[in-house]
């Protein structure tokens, strides 16, 4: 045996259900006319980037959380992964539901820190969930900014503050 823990596709599983409850939002709170007549800048990614990016990010952050689950001293890591995914679910009902830009900002603002937080800690338990957690850090760095940028840009016209 070479002490590593097997597999647990249940645990993976009720990950990717989480997972799967955030991204639902997008469904629920859809970006619509409203989003399609903000100003953008330039450089934001093509529409159909979006999903096929959180897809990507939630089937990963789930297979990192599921190793992470089963390793000694995981407490933090797995607070780090909750505090992700409650600030990823309630990121799209802020931006697009509520119109809140502002406050989706600071949203996003949190998200960030939960995943540096929960690439810190995982990194201290497992390399590979570090390395798969990697992309979500990676798609943060273009989506915070973007973030920013639509609401500093929309705010002359009195848009979700």
């Amino acid at each position: 045996m070479d002490g590593t823990l097997p597999f647990d596709w249940g645990l993976f599983a009720l990950f990717l259900g989480a997972s799967l409850a955030a991204g639902l939002t997008g469904w629920m709170f859809k970006p619509g006319d409203w989003y399609e007549g903000l100003v953008k800048p330039d450089w934001r990614p093509k529409n159909w980037m979006f999903p096929v990016a959180w897809t990507t990010i939630y089937v990963l952050s789930s297979l990192a959380a599921t190793r992470v689950a089963g390793q000694p001293g995981n407490a933090f890591a797995m607070g780090f992964w909750a505090l992700q995914i409650a600030l990823n679910t309630l990121w799209t009902p802020t931006f697009f539901g509520a119109r809140r830009m502002g406050m989706s900002v600071l949203v996003m603002l949190a998200l960030c820190f939960a995943v540096l937080g929960m690439l810190w800690t995982f990194w201290g338990l497992d390399g590979l969930a570090f390395v798969l957690i990697l992309p979500y850090a990676a798609w943060l760095c273009l989506a915070a900014p973007l973030n920013w940028r639509v609401w500093r840009d929309n705010l002359a016209g009195g848009a979700g503050v």
